[in-house]
């Protein structure tokens, strides 16, 4: 049995969840999520805990049983607490700033960087170099995080670009002259 798979989701006061068919519904106080799980997964709700079950034990069932019970936990946490990362710009005159549904970005290219924040999102941006991705969506703000982080990934160099906070950057030593 999968470790993680048998683990019951408690269900916190003020979360409301609904499995219609091969779909979960989770409502509570920041929102409401819904995903599919797949069919050979059953999904039972009772006395206050999701439970996940698998339809037999082979190798496929029981990865899908370890992640169906994930996705629910980070459902059920996403509209409780919800998720947040954060982005740190490094470079010199390399900025960032939100104009209504767009965040602006000035990354040493010849044009600056529009990007469209996607509904469920919200971009918040601190001293120019600080960029907060928040939402009750735990996939869908490591891909709008990871998306800003591609306009200019970190280089070994200098140490330029679009890094996770708190991420360490692999230092090279350049070319020296004999």
């Amino acid at each position: 049995m999968s470790r993680i798979g048998k683990l019951p989701v408690v269900i916190p006061q003020g979360v409301e969840v609904k499995v219609e068919g091969g779909k979960v519904h989770v409502k509570g106080p920041k929102g409401a999520l819904a995903k599919d799980f797949h069919p050979r997964i059953t999904v039972t709700v009772a006395d206050g805990k999701v439970a996940v079950g698998r339809a037999s034990d082979a190798a496929a069932d029981k990865a899908l049983h370890g992640l169906v019970r994930s996705v629910i936990n980070n459902l059920v946490e996403g509209v409780t607490k919800g998720y947040k990362k954060s982005l740190e710009i490094v470079g010199t005159g390399f900025r960032a700033k939100v104009e209504g549904n767009l965040l602006d970005l000035a990354l040493g290219y010849s044009h600056p960087i529009k990007f469209a924040i996607p509904a469920g999102i919200k971009i918040e941006v601190e001293k120019n170099v600080m960029v907060h991705v928040s939402g009750i969506d735990k996939e869908l703000v490591g891909k709008v995080a990871s998306e800003i982080r591609k306009f200019y990934l970190p280089e070994p160099y200098k140490g330029k670009g679009v890094r996770y906070l708190g991420e360490h950057v692999r230092r090279k030593a350049g070319k020296t002259v004999a």
